[in-house]
């Protein structure tokens, strides 16, 4: 029987190293991105709902600290933390001074603060040290041009974390623009309120390129289901009409970002990977996976469950006539967001040539995404090219196992953890910190090198 613990922050862990293909059957969370839009909406909505399926990580958890305090209830059904009936704030109710810690969490900063400028409170936002580089001026400037009131000890303008949200019971709205280039979130989070607004938002990106218009993509699908009448009379601008949100009892599909690490060890393996409940259409990035990883050389297969909107989808890895694991070069990929740090860990262990392209906006992540990926391939042996907006692999590495650096970043600890699997001798630090999406990552990620055939993620 296998026997694993849990690491605690900061601390080493050895990643297993697979010498057998991995066959699996993997239960994913619920998706983090859609638990947070959704904690939201509930927290906004006139009338009390049920949430389904939630996902319980540190994230999640702190944007239901910060909703509770600014008025929200969550109360657990059956003392299940994965169901939650939902109490909405009142925003004109909500007084006094209030803190919000967001920690390292890009949904709970660029999210809560237009929540808060509706309340008729003082609210201090604040985050782990690490957040204070991460960006926030295009959403509080946005908010801002609505009229909300909104400080960071002589910031002028507004560009970080700590920063102080001036309730005034409400937000007049209007016409915004913002380039939203840095992140999609900053759209996300002023669409999330719009309706909220007395005259609603009529928001425009003024940047060249948005970046994950996937997420965009969800924002508008969640706000629809909740009643939000929204348009886009053209590309980059977005209308949200002011009116009541009537958050439904929802059903929280899967995180099928975080399917990406598993799926990635049927490849690294030569194995293969089955997530059951994949949506048959869904707006989540993840769904991506379903082209990328043929480019590398993966078999990809959906088998729809009658009577259901979902299925599941199989990932089967390649093998050579001596049984070794092959993955191809993935040529170019564009706008992969929070899915490249995985694809770079397979374009690490392929034999061809890969581009990752259109990622700029991850150097304002949990750390600067491009500039750990090259870091750390360096310790493995490999060279990478590092442009502004892009990384390239030759591929054909010979990699060596070394200690590998999280930054505090749960997608750059499960980048280590698949190359553990082919590669000896690979150490990751700060596993502990993959809670932030996948609070059992370390355990599950054990038990699945080990040959167990049932994970739950």
């Amino acid at each position: 029987m296998l026997v694993t613990m849990t690491p605690a922050p900061g601390e080493d862990w050895s990643a297993p190293f697979a010498d057998a293909p991995i066959h699996a059957t993997v239960t994913l969370p619920g998706s983090k991105s859609l638990t947070n839009r959704h904690l939201v909406l509930a927290a906004l909505s006139t009338t009390p709902s049920r949430l389904i399926g939630v996902l319980v990580s540190r994230d999640t958890d702190l944007m239901v600290q910060a909703l509770t305090a600014l008025g929200a209830v969550f109360q657990r059904v059956e003392g299940d933390p994965t169901v939650l009936d939902v109490t909405p704030i009142g925003l004109a109710t909500t007084t006094g001074s209030i803190t919000v810690e967001s920690g390292l969490a890009g949904t709970v900063m660029r999210f809560i603060p237009g929540v808060a400028a509706s309340t008729n409170a003082t609210v201090f936002v604040d985050g782990d040290e690490q957040s204070y580089a991460r960006p926030m001026g295009p959403v509080i400037d946005g908010l801002i041009q609505a009229g909300a009131r909104i400080s960071a000890n002589g910031q002028d303008p507004v560009t970080n974390l700590p920063l102080t949200v001036h309730g005034q019971g409400s937000v007049p709205g209007g016409a915004v623009g913002i380039d939203s280039g840095g992140s999609s979130q900053f759209v996300s989070a002023l669409l999330l309120v719009g309706a909220t607004f007395q005259r609603g938002l009529d928001l425009r990106h003024t940047g060249e390129h948005t970046p994950s218009p996937e997420h965009i993509a969800m924002t508008i699908s969640v706000l629809e289901a909740a009643g939000v009448r929204i348009e886009t009379p053209e590309p980059n601008r977005w209308m949200v009409f002011p009116g009541p949100i009537t958050a439904p009892d929802t059903v929280v599909e899967p995180d099928l970002s975080n399917a990406g690490p598993y799926f990635a060890a049927a490849l690294a393996t030569g194995g293969s990977v089955t997530v059951p409940y994949w949506p048959q259409e869904t707006t989540q990035i993840g769904n991506r996976w379903r082209e990328i990883l043929p480019a590398f050389g993966a078999t990809v297969t959906f088998e729809p469950v009658a009577g259901t909107n979902y299925g599941n989808l199989t990932v089967t890895g390649r093998r050579d006539d001596k049984g070794h694991p092959v993955i191809t070069g993935g040529g170019e990929i564009a706008d992969l967001a929070e899915l490249t740090p995985t694809t770079a860990a397979l374009a690490l262990l392929a034999d061809g040539p890969t581009q990752l392209t259109k990622i700029g906006h991850l150097r304002g992540h949990e750390t600067d995404r491009l500039k750990a990926l090259s870091a750390e391939a360096a310790k493995l042996g490999a060279t990478i090219e590092e442009g502004p907006d892009y990384l390239a692999f030759a591929g054909g590495y010979d990699l060596t196992g070394t200690t590998l650096d999280s930054y505090a970043d749960h997608r750059m600890a499960t980048f280590g953890a698949i190359i553990g699997l082919a590669v000896k001798d690979t150490v990751v630090n700060d596993i502990a910190t993959t809670a932030k999406t996948m609070p059992d990552f370390p355990t599950a990620w054990n038990t699945l090198a080990a040959g167990q055939r049932d994970i739950r993620a």
